[in-house]
């Protein structure tokens, strides 16, 4: 171990889960799922698995296998005749193709089944089960009567995404709002959607009652806000997780046109008790704010009947757990409510709970061994998500976590360890050019397969990650897709998509390249254990602390600055250093000469193999295949070379057989990336 501790070490936790989300199983991945999701958290999984040991991590996803989407998807290719198997045999075939894609961007899962596919499925509808039992025992789920879109001409109720009309959220501009959700992830009661149109028929759906299971999420608000207040504290977590959270714990409110005011105040006597606010400079509406969500809501039918124009802005309201749409995890019996499944978002926060169970059943553990991984105070979740969905995992989940605490017992289990709440890791928008691309918009994304007949995978992970989605929306732009044909086929217009690569190919293949053929050359086919110089290694030391405390901070966009900047300056070290010892060929041929030329050789040799070391360490979760290939060719125990135990300690610690390490040979003009 060097005794260098100039350099402060982060601490880490015991083990750890890392979620990536779940594609909807009704079409392959796109670009985005890749490049916002899969890739930043593989890279996160990687680097924790050399951290903290392999074994001690989780890296977890699956098909979600229900859901409105799924529904008309499968519906539409039917109707279409493209498609004559089951609804299950449709998601199944989906999963398939993500997998696929998956395994071609080397995502490295601990497991990737789905919320209704093989024992990750069975897992998943006996954890629903219990926690709607649970929610229920604790006082937090109860039964509301409300409407649901119906197709009188159809004779069926919708689905979610089988009504389409505009979000009735205050300042949201989505003209993809669905039943009760929009696609920028804002939530509210189905009568509220403006413009509504049934998908299947094409006509304006009626509403009728239907009951089900609501969550009592309005009752966590002082939790929620010491919550997001801790977040706001928390220096490693990105702003935009505090401040999307905070959003939805204000005071009820319905914004009204300017010029319905005289409207308003006609009615105002049959409100609940509210207050009226003047609109700020340049509004066109005006706030009512009420003091619960049951007085928002009693305010709302007034208005609508009074022919207001409005929209509600965002707020805790009931969080619905159950539907009444056939494909779905099935719900529990409780007080003789039969035959509804679980909404697919509720059931979708807990399938991570899901997978980690089943990959540790895969691995023999034992039952309940999940808890080491959710529940132990040396344990950590990282959830890697878009922006999008902050509302539920940001807000809804950790609600739903805190009421599942009945005196620190979590499910019917005994342990005095409650589950912990998560560490969100949120993106922006990856973009398609300076649009956001989406599938069922005018600008189509192209799929994450067909960007690998362009472009290598290695290549694409270091520009994904470099692309800085952490910190706002970006464009992706690669010139293999530019719209403009010229520009595509002019070769001197760079491809942005290249940018990383050439770091790649042309300094840390370099790098790679020069340290086996030296040893070939000069050093009978192996590498010298000797130490590295004073300045290279405390280099390489800032490098590795550098490194450690921004994955602490999941900043993946510096770790690529960081290791642009090392590679580069490892490089030169080489290149210098060869150089000066090849000057001191022709400064004589004695024999005192010879000998300090093979000196200056060896501790340059010595000094770019360390060098190369920490270089494939540090670059492993980014470009894996081509790091390992390196370990490969340098013939180090994959172990010992890729984990953080040995990270601040020379080569000769990885190999204490002799003063020398055997290397393979190289073919000419290898390439590693």
């Amino acid at each position: 171990m060097s005794n260098n501790e100039t350099f402060e070490r982060q601490s880490w936790p015991a083990r750890a889960v890392v979620t990536a989300g779940m594609p909807y199983g009704n079409k392959p991945l796109h670009f985005g799922h890749i490049a916002g999701v899969f890739v930043p958290a593989d890279c996160y999984a990687r680097f924790l698995r050399d951290r903290i040991g392999a074994e001690n991590v989780r890296f977890i996803s699956g098909t979600d296998c229900f859901g409105s989407p799924i529904d008309e998807g499968y519906r539409k290719l039917v109707e279409a005749g493209e498609f004559d198997g089951t609804i299950a045999e449709y998601v199944q075939r989906n999963h398939d193709a993500q997998k696929a894609t998956l395994d071609a961007y080397d995502i490295s899962l601990s497991i990737y089944e789905g919320s209704g596919i093989g024992h990750a499925g069975e897992c998943q509808q006996n954890l629903s089960e219990n926690i709607i039992r649970r929610l229920h025992e604790n006082g937090f789920l109860h039964k509301r009567s409300t409407m649901q879109f119906y197709d009188a001409e159809a004779g069926i109720y919708l689905n979610g995404r089988q009504v389409q009309g505009r979000c009735p959220v205050q300042g949201c501009k989505s003209e993809h709002g669905y039943a009760d959700e929009c696609d920028l992830g804002h939530s509210y009661a189905p009568e509220e959607l403006i413009a509504p149109k049934s998908s299947v028929t094409g006509t304006v759906p009626e509403m009728r009652p239907v009951e089900n299971w609501y969550f009592d999420l309005p009752a966590f608000k002082d939790f929620l806000r010491g919550h997001v207040k801790g977040l706001e504290e928390d220096p490693d977590i990105r702003a935009i997780v505090p401040q999307t959270c905070a959003e939805f714990l204000g005071a009820p409110i319905i914004y009204v046109k300017n010029d319905e005011r005289e409207m308003l105040e006609a009615v105002a006597e049959k409100l609940p008790s509210h207050v009226v606010r003047d609109p700020e400079k340049g509004k066109a509406s005006f706030e009512v704010e009420f003091e619960t969500i049951e007085d928002r809501d009693t305010a709302r039918d007034v208005l609508r009947s009074a022919g207001l124009r409005f929209r509600t802005g965002k707020a805790l309201v009931p969080f619905r757990i159950t539907g009444n749409i056939e494909w779905g995890v099935k719900a529990p019996v409780i007080d003789g409510v039969e035959g509804l499944t679980v909404w697919c978002w509720p059931e979708s926060l807990w399938a991570p709970i899901s997978f980690t169970i089943a990959a540790n059943d895969a691995l023999g553990l034992p039952e309940g061994s999940w808890r080491d991984f959710w529940c132990s105070e040396d344990a950590e979740v990282y959830q890697f998500i878009g922006q999008d969905n902050l509302y539920f995992y940001g807000v809804v989940q950790p609600a739903l976590w805190e009421a599942l605490r009945p005196g620190d017992v979590f499910f019917h289990e005994a342990t005095d360890r409650p589950l912990k709440q998560t560490r969100l890791i949120a993106n922006y928008h990856v973009l398609l050019g300076n649009k956001k691309a989406s599938s069922s918009g005018s600008v189509k994304p192209p799929t994450a397969d067909e960007l690998l007949e362009h472009y290598t995978q290695a290549q694409l992970r270091a520009h994904f990650l470099a692309l800085g989605l952490g910190q706002k929306s970006v464009g992706f732009k690669p010139k293999a897709f530019d719209p403009d044909e010229k520009v595509r086929n002019d070769t001197r217009v760079a491809d942005p998509a290249l940018k990383e690569s050439k770091l790649l190919s042309n300094v840390f293949n370099r790098l790679a390249r020069s340290v086996l053929y030296e040893a070939k050359r000069n050093f009978d086919g192996a590498v010298p254990l000797d130490a590295p110089t004073p300045a290279v290694a405390e280099r390489a030391h800032k490098a590795l602390a550098d490194y450690d405390r921004t994955m602490k901070r999941a900043e993946l966009h510096t770790i690529m600055s960081i290791m642009d900047e090392f590679i580069r300056y490892a490089n030169k070290t080489w290149a210098d250093g060869i150089s000066a010892a090849e000057a001191l060929e022709v400064a004589g041929d004695d024999e005192a000469t010879a000998a300090r030329r093979q000196e200056a050789r060896r501790q340059v040799l010595a000094d770019a193999s360390y060098l190369l070391w920490i270089c494939t360490l540090l670059m492993h979760p980014v470009v894996p295949a081509g790091c390992e290939d390196i370990c490969e060719k340098l013939q180090f125990d994959r172990d010992a070379f890729f984990s953080w135990d040995h990270a601040f300690e020379t080569l000769a610690e990885l190999d204490s057989q002799g003063e020398e390490h055997a290397v393979a040979e190289l073919p000419p003009r290898y390439d590693f990336f």
